[in-house]
């Protein structure tokens, strides 16, 4: 009994300080995309070298977070933080070239322990330009797109995966955690799968690719295309587009009693509201104030996915807006108290990150990691 008790405690320490591997590796992402040579008439697989026939679709594209992915100020410290493994390179640098490694196989079945070799063909300028045009339109030596009549100089064919509405980008926003010691449904970087999960056919590009009737190149022909701008989690606007927000304030049933009620719909997004990395939340904040603006009574709703993650991968609340299901929120007060209340303010906030996890991975931001969604003060006569 004793011997079965250590093992437990010495099996759960173990646990408690192994790597922590957040997801399952699939074939799809557990390698760069194999790229090397740009298609016949381009000089290299820069996006820069895209910009001289397709001007607009680059500007798009260099304002976007893909472009951003390898050089974003957060994920280069919480990359550090977490070791700098490798497979975080595979979606936020995806082409061989961008990678100083190549992977030549794995020393473990989970694929978290690549063997490595020097790659003599690294490009430290293209690292530098993350989820590039090549790593959507490059295989093999051809562009892909949703058209293959474009009579460019270089090859060209049509894929489906263009036009599909997801088929692009589920190599990186698919990851799994389908594993014998994860009870989570979705990890970070499967927003996708959370869709699916949600009964909902995936449709990323309807909202991170508007619809567009222009020419695909300088001096072409205006036909049917999309942005290129994949507008989400980092875009306070877009956030704020897809929730839809309801506030009443009228009397609670007695003669000195209010009642505030505010009702929350998640109207514009397929996944939850909000997605991606746990650290990102909402806070719903009622505060009571008197004639001066000083908070006499406050609460704080957080809408946010919390996860236990050692010595197991637990999901162990989820209190985010799934698509289309109004949640109500209810902040009763009296008027008749001393000092007495002037002002019911309300504020909704989108937060980026949590700030205990800022201060522990040691980001220091140069830009806000919360704004405001939602602002109103409701004056009490």
């Amino acid at each position: 009994l004793y011997a079965l008790l250590g093992l437990l405690v010495a099996f759960l320490g173990y646990r408690m300080v192994r790597p922590l591997n957040i997801f399952v590796v699939s074939e799809a992402f557990e390698r760069p995309i194999p790229v090397t040579n740009p298609p016949r008439a381009l000089r290299s697989l820069s996006a820069s070298e895209c910009a001289r026939c397709h001007a607009e679709i680059y500007q798009e594209w260099s304002a976007s977070m893909h472009a951003q992915a390898w050089a974003d100020p957060y994920f280069q410290v919480d990359f550090a933080f977490d070791g700098s493994q490798q497979i975080c390179r595979n979606c936020h640098t995806p082409l061989q070239n961008q990678q100083e490694h190549l992977v030549l196989g794995f020393r473990d079945t989970e694929k978290w322990k690549p063997i490595l070799a020097p790659n003599e063909a690294f490009d430290r300028d293209l690292q530098a330009e993350g989820v590039t045009c090549a790593v959507c339109h490059v295989r093999g030596e051809t562009i892909i797109g949703p058209y293959g009549d474009t009579g460019a100089p270089h090859p060209t064919r049509r894929d489906p995966a263009m036009t599909d509405g997801f088929g692009a980008c589920t190599r990186c926003h698919v990851a799994s955690g389908n594993r014998w010691d994860t009870f989570y449904r979705i990890p970070p970087c499967g927003t996708v799968a959370e869709i699916n999960e949600a009964g909902t056919a995936a449709n990323c590009t309807s909202c991170h690719m508007p619809s567009v009737v222009r020419p695909a190149w300088n001096g072409g022909i205006p036909r049917p295309g999309r942005q290129h701008l994949w507008k989400g989690g980092h875009d306070p606007a877009t956030v704020r587009q897809a929730l839809e927000v309801e506030l009443d304030v009228g009397d609670a049933g007695e003669t000195t009693g209010r009642r505030a009620t505010l009702t929350l719909t998640n109207v514009g997004a397929d996944h939850y509201l909000p997605t991606g990395t746990p650290d990102r939340h909402l806070t719903v904040d009622f505060r009571l104030k008197n004639a001066g603006g000083e908070v006499l009574e406050s609460r704080r709703h957080v809408l946010k996915r919390t996860i236990l993650w050692r010595p197991f991968i637990v999901d162990l609340r989820d209190t985010r807006l799934p698509k289309g299901a109004p949640r109500t929120y209810v902040f009763d007060f009296r008027i008749s108290s001393e000092p007495r209340p002037a002002a019911l303010e309300v504020v909704i906030r989108y937060h980026l990150l949590d700030e205990p996890r800022r201060k522990r991975i040691g980001y220091d931001n140069g830009e806000p990691i919360s704004t405001v969604l939602y602002r109103r003060q409701v004056d009490l006569d």
